[in-house]
C-alpha cells in the first residue's frame, strides 16, 4: 500500500474529485478525513465506503474560507486522528457569468474558497508537517488557471493564483521536508461541470482531443501519484490531466 497508515486531509471530500480522492487513498492504506459543506448525507456515504476499505473516517461541515473554522478542524483530525501527513486542498466553487457582470460579493466568494481557503488550510497543517520533516500538500487548480475561459474570469484568476502560491511555498517548504504541487484537471464529470447547457457541454467535448470529460478516478490517481513514494521528486510542480485542452 502506496500510503499505509497516513492521515489525509481532503477538503470538498464528499462528491466528485475530492471523493474518489477520499476512497483511492484509502484503498492504498491512508485514514481519511474530509469537510465539506452541509452535504452531511453524502458524505456519510463516503465515509461508510471508506470504512468499508478498512480505514478510519471523520467528517464535519466546514467553510473553509472561515480561517477559524478550517483550523479547528485541522487540530481535531490531529487530536482524533494522529500528525496529518498529506493535505489535499480541493474545496471550490464557481460562478458562470460574463466578466461585467461579476459583483463584489461574487468575486469576494469564489476568491475567499480557492485562494484564502487554500492558503490558510495549508498554513493550518504546515508547521506540524515541519516539525516532524515530512508532509505532502497537493492544491487542486483548474486548466482554467492555465488559459483562462469565457465567462470565468475569477474562477480562472483564483486557479492561477492556486499555481503561484503552490511554487512559492515549494521554494520555503522544500528544504523543511514538505513538498508542495499542483494539480490543474480539465473538464471532468462533476457537480460544477453538470450546470453546464448541453451544448456548451458538446461543444467543449468536441474541442478536447481526448473527445470526452475526465473522470473524478483519473484526477484522483494524478494525487495518488503526487502523495505517494512515486512523486518524491514532484517539487512545485503542476500537473494537469486535461484531455488536451491544454498542452504545455
Amino acid at each position: 500500500m502506496k500510503l499505509k497508515d497516513q492521515i489525509a486531509l481532503i477538503t470538498g471530500g464528499s462528491r466528485g474529485i475530492g471523493r474518489a480522492t477520499a476512497l483511492m487513498f484509502a484503498q492504498e492504506g491512508a485514514d481519511i478525513a474530509f469537510c465539506h459543506l452541509n452535504d452531511d448525507a453524502k458524505a456519510e456515504e463516503t465515509a461508510a465506503e471508506i470504512r468499508a476499505l478498512g480505514r478510519r473516517a471523520m467528517h464535519a461541515s466546514v467553510d473553509v474560507s472561515d480561517i477559524a473554522a478550517g483550523k479547528a478542524f485541522a487540530d481535531r483530525v490531529a487530536a482524533e486522528f494522529g500528525p496529518i501527513d498529506i493535505l489535499f486542498n480541493n474545496a471550490g466553487m464557481n460562478i458562470r457569468k460574463p466578466f461585467e457582470a461579476y459583483t463584489e460579493d461574487e468575486f469576494d466568494r469564489i476568491m475567499a474558497v480557492h485562494v484564502k481557503g487554500m492558503f490558510f488550510m495549508a498554513q493550518a497543517v504546515y508547521p506540524a508537517m515541519v516539525a516532524r520533516g515530512r508532509g505532502c500538500i497537493i492544491n487542486v487548480a483548474s486548466q482554467r488557471g492555465l488559459k483562462g475561459a469565457v465567462n470565468a474570469a475569477p474562477y480562472s484568476a483564483a486557479k492561477a493564483a492556486i499555481i503561484g502560491f503552490t511554487r512559492s511555498l515549494s521554494w520555503e517548504a522544500a528544504p523543511k521536508g514538505v513538498r508542495v504541487n499542483a494539480v490543474a484537471p480539465g473538464p471532468v464529470v462533476t457537480d460544477l461541470t453538470a450546470t453546464m447547457t448541453d451544448q456548451d457541454r458538446q461543444a467543449f467535448i468536441d474541442a478536447l482531443p481526448a473527445g470526452r470529460f475526465g473522470r473524478p478516478e483519473e484526477i484522483a490517481a494524478t494525487a495518488l501519484l503526487l502523495a505517494g513514494p512515486e512523486g518524491g521528486f514532484f517539487v512545485g510542480a503542476t500537473l494537469s490531466p486535461n484531455g488536451g485542452d491544454v498542452m504545455h
